[in-house]
This record gives structure tokens, C-alpha cells and sequence, in this order.
């Protein structure tokens, strides 16, 4: 299956999304929309409904109520694969990589993910050329080129969100959804870290679950503030600082 190609500048878009676990309303009737050259940041305290919602964007959680528009098409019903290899990436709070696994042998993994060849069973892995180049195509993309021997579970932890985010552009997507990928990393990781996203923001819609507020305010284009499963606040990063609301509920006068 080929990416879909898109006819309007929102390449992806959720409608009153609406999770409920037995009583509890995880995620209640957000709306959000991805713009392809802009970084959308989605905050919130802890237990807000950020993972929840990236889970139903992505396809890993069907919503109770809503839906989910990928590059203009209602992806709703679609299953994570499906929705991966029509154009939609995904990185997660914890590192998802191959460890014993070259650095290479992880994008190419990705890469082959996308373009599945069944009846190619028989055919060596490293004579593909489609999946070899954008192996590549992903490892210069994200500083990587000089790694790329190395086994992935010997990289630093930066260097290891880097790779998350290299195997997410192998599989060639429109849509980025990173769930805090500055998680756990120093001033000089988060720095990479951002001069990456400032790169591949051109070519893609990016959303960034993230809880360094410093980095949030610093890259995003918009904010979108959840408590308690809703919206209470969907804004550029100035009015949502001055928001007295933003402020009493979450960013304490930040």
C-alpha cells in the first residue's frame, strides 16, 4: 500500500475524540488538527489523556466516539499498520529498538515494514535497494551516518531517540507523533533533539507530547492543554502562557 496523498494542508485530523473506560472518560470530545511545517504540542499533568489520545491517533485504541481523518481520508476503523503504512509515524515514551541490532539493521527493519514483499521470502534482505536507501536516507536525516555499525543497544539514551525517530522516517511518513521524546535526556541531547525536529518540521505535520515546558514553548507553532481528559486550552504558545486558566490549572505561572 502506497501513502495516501493529501488535498488540504491538515494532514491529520481527529474530531470529537471520546475514550471511556467503563466510567471513566479518559478522553473527552477532543478535536485536533496536524498541519504539515508545524510542531502541535499537546501538554498536561500526568493522567491528562496525552497517551490516550496519541494511542487513538495512531490507531493503537479505538475511540468510544469521534474520528480520526489521516491525509484526508477517515482512517477511524483502520488498524496501527495500516495507518503506519499510509503515512503515519510513531515513537513512544519508552525506547522501542532492536538492541543486539545494528543501528542500520533497526532502519532498514522499519524501512522493509512499510514496503511488505511476501513473496520475496527468498530473497536476501541487504539486496534491497528501496529499503537500503531510505535505511540510509533515515540514518544521515537524523545525524546517525557515523553509528551505523553500531549496535543500537550500546547508543546513548539521545542517541537512542534519535534511532526511534530515524526508524519512523524509514517507513516515509507524512506524520510524526513523538510521546516525549526529550524524556530523560541532558541540555545537550534536548538540543540535538530539538534542532532535529526543527529540521523535519518543513516535510512533516509533528505532534509533540512533551513535559519539558522550556522545549515546548520554545518549538511549538501551537498548544493544546488537557486536564482531566478534555481541552481546556488549544492556542499559540503566547496566549497560552498569558491564559489565567492555563496558568491556575497546569503551568503554575509559568
Amino acid at each position: 500500500m502506497t501513502p495516501l496523498e493529501s488535498p488540504a494542508p491538515v494532514l491529520l485530523r481527529g474530531r470529537d475524540i471520546t475514550r471511556r473506560w467503563g466510567g471513566l472518560v479518559a478522553v473527552d470530545r477532543v478535536g485536533i488538527e496536524l498541519v504539515r511545517g508545524s510542531v502541535h504540542a499537546v501538554i498536561g499533568t500526568n493522567g491528562a489523556g496525552k497517551s490516550t489520545l496519541i494511542n487513538i491517533l495512531s490507531g493503537e485504541i479505538a475511540p468510544s466516539g469521534g474520528s480520526v481523518e489521516l491525509l484526508g481520508h477517515d482512517v477511524t476503523r483502520w488498524a496501527q499498520p495500516r495507518r503506519a503504512r499510509a503515512g503515519l509515524g510513531r515513537s513512544y515514551q519508552r525506547n522501542t529498538i532492536y538492541p543486539t541490532f545494528s543501528v542500520f539493521e533497526n532502519c532498514r527493519l522499519a524501512a522493509q515494514a512499510r514496503t511488505q514483499r511476501p513473496w520475496d521470502w527468498w530473497r536476501d534482505a541487504r539486496r534491497c535497494a528501496a529499503s537500503t536507501a531510505a535505511a540510509h536516507d533515515a540514518a544521515t536525516r537524523t545525524g546517525l551516518t557515523a553509528l551505523l555499525e553500531r549496535p543500537a543497544g550500546l547508543l546513548s539514551h539521545g542517541q537512542k531517540r534519535q534511532l526511534e525517530i530515524a526508524m519512523c522516517l524509514a517507513t516515509a511518513p507524512q506524520v510524526l507523533l513523538l510521546d516525549e521524546p526529550l524524556a530523560g535526556m541532558g541540555a545537550e541531547e534536548t538540543e540535538r533533539m530539538l534542532a532535529l525536529l526543527e529540521q523535519l518540521r518543513a516535510s512533516h505535520a509533528i505532534l509533540l507530547v512533551e513535559h519539558d515546558m522550556d522545549a515546548v514553548f520554545r518549538i511549538a507553532d501551537r498548544i493544546t492543554v488537557m486536564v482531566n481528559g478534555a481541552v481546556i486550552a488549544s492556542d499559540t504558545p503566547a496566549a497560552v502562557r498569558a491564559s489565567p486558566q492555563v496558568q491556575a490549572a497546569y503551568l503554575g505561572g509559568h
